[in-house]
């Protein structure tokens, strides 16, 4: 969240493009359709329903999220930590997920390569197309728009009863002062 605060939004609206407002609230709406194949898990609400089937609304869901949050990446270094370190913990969901399924180990790691690769090439679509290049601030905003939705979901839906408490506060604040010197 601090990296879109410090970075993302004042590169957007430096342009005087007011309409790009339209693209970061469009984010925030698509991610929360999204949300509703995947249930969540990209920030961290992850409920097994102890099925053998393949999760693969799931799995689209987080493929998508990953392919647009590449997007920006082609210009933008300090959104490359952020996703990075936010890939981390959802590559861990999407692992163990898969590997309580009853599939074939061939399946699961290919799923699991594929998502891997989401990211990358949502950045080479931007960097080496024409098509994705001209719109690289419309992305951007958009993907602002969805990592917005998904950070505010993370700092107030993430405790029991949705309470905020000193702790939170406290790892809040550090975060804040570290993505302002990032």
């Amino acid at each position: 969240m601090g990296i879109t605060i410090f970075e993302l939004i004042p590169e957007i609206f430096s342009t005087g493009k007011k309409q790009l407002s339209i693209f970061v609230m469009s984010g925030i709406l698509f991610q929360i359709l999204l949300e509703t194949f995947s249930k969540g898990a990209e920030h961290g609400h992850v409920h097994s329903n102890g099925t053998n089937i393949f999760p693969i609304g799931l799995w689209i869901s987080l493929c998508i999220h990953a392919l647009l949050e590449g997007m920006p990446l082609s210009n933008q270094v300090e959104l490359t930590y952020g996703i990075v370190i936010h890939k981390i913990p959802i590559g861990m969901i999407l692992f163990f997920i898969v590997e309580k399924i009853n599939i074939s180990v061939i399946t699961k790691w290919s799923s699991l390569l594929i998502f891997c690769l989401m990211t990358p090439l949502g950045s080479g679509l931007v960097y080496y197309t024409d098509l994705f290049s001209n719109y690289q601030l419309e992305i951007t905003a958009w993907v602002v728009g969805m990592i917005l939705h998904i950070s505010t979901t993370i700092l107030f839906e993430s405790s029991d009863n949705h309470t905020f408490t000193f702790k939170k506060f406290g790892i809040i604040l550090l975060a804040i002062i570290f993505a302002f010197f990032l």
